[in-house]
């Protein structure tokens, strides 16, 4: 039998040097300061700040168009007026002219005596990492070596690194600025280069660095040397170089480090405890939770694609922005079922720091009040992030930001969430879906509702082909709103809407497509759920947003009799589609999807193909594959590929969270209003156990599994009400000792009561 997991048991996780890249690193964060500790003859810290933003030249689309003229330019065929319409500009977009965050710099330390780092060992349960130095691979074991050490305060802009005591006075330090690594971009955009400071000749040497912009704060990076320690700080702002000097050169790290323990110890008590029997997913769920509290905890600042690790050899992919079509979304899943909720308070913050801009660009493009629009992507004051007019006319963002703040909500039960952050959001992404609606009649005279211009996010890219009638996408946000909207209004005791069940009633769940069959692929006879209005999911795709009704809307139940067939179907013709096209992040979603649809084997298979193609060898998480033979997004087979690609690897943070999400998907789940344990067990999978994985309801979750079979359930109750809990034990269990004949459990239970339930 094996021991229920236990929450004091955190590993350390190790690398091996040489980690030849930035994004090989080992990782340091506090969602402000971002470390990544990497390199060969010389140990590097790549010092990354969150919130670094050049603002300029944000995309003010909702000023030029409405969702009326959208209409009239795309059923005319007007391609220059589209564009013009959102700000297209090529000359713009090739120099770079768009809000964008940039890379702090790198600090070299130059060690003596032909000593290199050689390993790296991490202790997730207090973020301290260990390098240990060696002159060759034997001198680790030979009595030779030497340790440093580096930490970071949780809650301030400060790292430092331990040096043991025959090193001090004798590793040299070299602190790079980005822009010596792209100063002809910067340049370009009209900015200077840092104000540089080195002190040599004096008992505490320092290296700092200044980096302004036009228009925005400067950022500063500072590195002091104090004898038993070198510390690192940022700071941002006009004061920013005297504010980092004194924090590095006062700063009691002794004490830093014991408030930065208690955080930890803190943070390790409330996130659930799991051990599997698969290695991979054991790391890909430990790492995940360490990295968690780096991108996402609550002092700091709403992540972004990268979070704080922000690279210094370059202007960061996609401007380091914040991506509403999944990314984002993909970051924060996790923080619910790992009962971390309190980590959505930056983001909540930075969200209602934007309303009266939601509105603006609502008010303006859907011409009607009341509505919210939130583009897929933006920088930190909600200003549209470049040209792509398909995201930036997805309302599905916003009602997706609406879904999971109700959620925090249902996981929470803090009525002050639902009526604070997520009314808001759901009536807005509501009333902008209802501007966009239209009564059509069907071929049977009926009159229904219907959203005659919506897109499946980045499919067909931003070309004007790139739309349709009724995407299934769209829909699924429309029921998912709607349906949540009711159930709010009666916990807060607010007037139903009538709207809202017209949506229900009159607009599809989903857009189907039959055909055509071919000799080929005689399976297209059947039903399946359509892009939009018929067009078929032609080819594979990164983006499985046809499928958004399983998972992650949940307006379709793979299990209900009414939509199985039809989800079978869709689920063969996009698998046989295949993986040609994946990106990172769309694998573990893809594992959510397979684990929502009862295919738990299919949903392990996925995520040793995520960890094997997506991540490299310091475990950073990537876009693109690194190595070809899955994807097409990966190096080319040609001379140089290999080379060429590492030049431009993009780690992006939202997959290594939604892979984390998908090992808490293959435990706990919740479907509609009932939460299921384990609804499949995959086949290799013969003993394990997990505790307080969080539910809807508030509910903790934990179990064990022997022979692959349940043996037993705990649940505690912090608020208590209603459970609903299918057991997946057969059709009879025992709760609290007493029989129950049924693979539903449903009670009622009050405020921290523990419910045990075992096999009959």
């Amino acid at each position: 039998m094996p021991q229920e997991a236990h929450p004091a048991h955190r590993p350390t996780l190790t690398w091996q040097f040489p980690l030849p890249r930035t994004h090989t690193g080992v990782l340091l964060g506090n969602a402000v300061q971002g470390l990544m500790v990497w390199g060969d003859q010389t140990l590097n810290i790549t010092v990354g700040r969150a919130g670094f933003w050049d603002h300029r030249f944000g995309n003010a689309f909702a000023t030029r168009t409405t969702f009326a003229e959208v209409r009239r330019l795309l059923e005319a065929g007007d391609e220059a007026g589209l564009r013009r319409a959102f700000g297209t500009d090529e000359d713009k977009r090739t120099a770079g002219q768009r809000p964008h965050q940039v890379g702090g710099g790198r600090l070299e330390l130059h060690l003596p005596d032909g000593l290199r780092p050689r390993q790296g060992c991490l202790d997730t349960r207090d973020a301290t990492l260990r390098i240990t130095l060696g002159r060759d691979a034997e001198a680790e074991h030979t009595g030779s070596a030497a340790t440093i050490i580096i930490r970071q305060a949780i809650d301030e802009e400060l790292a430092w690194i331990e040096l043991p005591e025959a090193l001090r006075g004798r590793v040299r330090m070299r602190l790079v600025p980005s822009w010596d690594h792209v100063s002809e971009d910067l340049s370009k955009l009209g900015c200077e280069p840092p104000q540089r400071t080195s002190r040599t000749n004096t008992n505490q040497p320092l290296e700092a660095f200044t980096q302004p912009l036009p228009e925005d704060d400067p950022l500063t990076v500072c590195c002091l040397d104090r004898g038993d320690r070198i510390a690192i700080t940022t700071a941002l702002g006009a004061d920013g170089a005297d504010r980092a000097e004194a924090a590095a050169k006062q700063a009691d790290t002794a004490a830093v480090a014991e408030r930065t323990a208690r955080w930890w110890n803190d943070y390790w008590a409330d996130v659930p405890a799991v051990n599997l029997p698969d290695p991979d997913l054991q790391f890909i769920f430990d790492y995940g939770l360490y990295k968690q509290a780096g991108l996402t905890a609550p002092h700091g600042l709403a992540c972004t694609l990268q979070g704080p690790w922000i690279e210094e050899y370059r202007l960061p992919p996609w401007s380091c922005d914040y991506h509403f079509n999944i990314n984002i979304q993909m970051i924060y899943w996790p923080c619910l079922p790992t009962n971390r909720a309190s980590h959505f308070a930056p983001l909540w913050r930075l969200i209602e720091s934007w309303r009266a801009q939601l509105q603006e660009n609502a008010e303006k493009f859907f011409g009607t009040e009341g509505a919210l629009m939130l583009p897929h992507a933006v920088d930190d004051r909600c200003q549209v992030v470049g040209s792509f007019w398909t995201g930036t006319i997805d309302q599905a963002c916003t009602a997706w930001m609406a879904q999971i703040a109700w959620h925090h909500y249902r996981y929470t039960m803090d009525e002050s969430v639902l009526r604070e952050v997520a009314w808001p959001l759901l009536a807005g992404a509501f009333n902008g879906f209802f501007a966009m609606m239209e009564w059509i009649q069907q071929k049977d005279g009926q009159w229904r509702l219907s959203l005659p211009v919506s897109v499946s996010p980045e499919f067909k890219g931003s070309r004007m082909d790139a739309w349709g009638r009724d995407a299934s996408f769209q829909l699924a946000a429309v029921h998912c709103i709607a349906h949540i909207l009711t159930e709010a209004a009666d916990i807060l005791g607010y007037e139903r809407d009538k709207r809202w069940q017209q949506a229900l009633d009159h607009l599809p769940r989903y857009t189907p497509i039959t055909g055509p069959a071919t000799a080929e692929a005689p399976e297209r006879q059947h039903t399946r759920i359509a892009l939009w209005d018929g067009m078929d999911l032609l080819e594979s795709h990164r983006h499985h947003s046809h499928l958004g009704a399983i998972y992650p809307f949940r307006t379709v139940n793979p299990a209900e009799e009414r939509d199985a067939e039809t989800v079978r179907h869709s689920l063969h013709h996009w698998v046989r589609q295949g993986t040609g096209a994946w990106s990172g992040w769309c694998v573990p979603w893809a594992a959510i999807i397979h684990a929502r649809c009862d295919n738990a084997d299919g949903a392990v298979s996925l995520l040793h193909l995520w960890r094997d193609n997506f991540t490299n060898e310091g475990h950073g998480t990537l876009h693109d594959a690194a190595h070809p033979g899955l994807t097409t997004l990966a190096p080319s087979l040609a001379p140089g590929g290999r080379e060429a690609f590492e030049k431009r690897e993009v780690m992006q943070a939202e997959a290594g969270m939604g892979a984390l999400m998908a090992v808490c998907e293959l435990l706990v789940q919740c479907r509609d209003g009932i939460i299921h344990v384990l609804p499949t067990i995959p086949r290799r999978w013969r003993e394990l156990s997990f505790s307080g994985i969080a539910a809807e309801g508030g509910f903790l979750i934990g179990a064990t599994v022997s022979e692959g079979c349940i043996g037993r359930i705990r649940i505690t109750c912090p608020h208590g009400g209603r459970l609903r809990l299918a057991h997946h034990m057969g059709e009879a269990c025992r709760v609290d000792g007493h029989a129950i004949d049924a693979p539903i459990i449903d009670m009622t239970t009050e405020p921290g009561q523990v419910i045990e339930v075992q096999r009959p």
